[in-house]
């Protein structure tokens, strides 16, 4: 079964959802660019499933009903998968790679492979796209190209040869930090399930344990853990504010993160518990 099934797949329901008006949409470096900004504009990073302990379901059909029509977010494999269908819809040609992240990871430990990345084809040489790492979530497709630095409508990124494949790096504060290592084999969805299980239902994950979002604009960063919401700007500079209840993380994620929060009172729950746990902490 091919990893990006576009017979169920609504591709102008998702042109609307990432307000993609550029149309007709095709396949080419400056839909790529359009669609690498567009999408995590519009379709935040968030773990409200994990973390009220709900399934992320990883079939075509359930990721358009969630990010698409729900009007929520999701994490790597919802994201990836999602694009990688809209991109094989526009024509263009789309492979799933999967990578080891290295963010805040101490050296010497070798994580499991647990984000997806995808791979697409141009006239102008092979390509990397990812719209689901959360905070540093690169906004531009990257030249499959090592030692250079590349623009982006946010941070520079570069790729930089290690044993065994590539590593991402963000330039952050003059610094450059290692995201993910990955190689060029091709995954298929199953690849993506035992991962997925595991960020999920683990009890080590920390997806489990607290609230995570992030959005991009044009011009900054919003980020979210519990009740410490920041705001990274490209030149360097961030803003920070300490939210003080459950209510205020709830308005956060609708007004910030274009979350559309579930309803039911035992999210509200988990939120004011985060919020005491902070408070008691601090």
């Amino acid at each position: 079964m091919t990893l990006f099934n576009t017979s169920a797949f609504d591709l102008n329901a998702y042109l609307a959802r990432v307000a993609f008006d550029r149309r007709p949409a095709r396949p080419g470096l400056s839909t790529l660019r359009d669609l690498a900004l567009a999408h995590p504009r519009a379709i935040p990073f968030e773990n409200l499933n994990p973390l009220l302990r709900r399934p992320v379901r990883l079939d075509i059909a359930s990721i358009q009903e969630k990010l698409v029509r729900g009007g929520r977010g999701g994490w790597c494999f919802e994201h990836n998968l999602l694009l990688g269908t809209a991109l094989t819809a526009l024509g263009f040609t789309v492979t799933g790679l999967s990578a080891r992240v290295v963010w805040n990871v101490p050296p010497g430990v070798v994580r499991g492979r647990s984000h997806m990345v995808l791979l697409v084809p141009l006239p102008e040489g092979p390509h990397i796209i990812d719209v689901g790492f959360g905070g540093s979530t690169p906004t531009a497709p990257l030249r499959l190209e090592a030692d250079v630095e590349q623009a982006t409508p946010h941070e520079p990124f570069r790729l930089a040869t290690v044993d065994g494949g590539l590593r991402l790096e963000a330039k952050l504060e003059g610094t450059w930090k290692g995201l993910y290592v990955f190689d060029l084999q091709p995954q298929a969805l199953a690849d993506y399930e035992m991962p997925n299980w595991y960020l999920c239902d683990h009890p080590e994950s920390h997806f489990l344990l607290g609230v995570v979002a992030a959005r991009v604009e044009r011009d900054r960063r919003y980020a979210l853990r519990n009740t410490e919401l920041a705001v990274h700007f490209p030149r360097g500079e961030t803003e920070r504010r300490t939210l003080t209840s459950g209510p205020e993380i709830r308005q956060t994620l609708e007004d910030v993160f274009h979350i559309q929060v579930p309803k039911e009172p035992e999210v509200d729950e988990v939120f004011a518990r985060l919020a005491g746990v902070t408070a008691a902490t601090t």
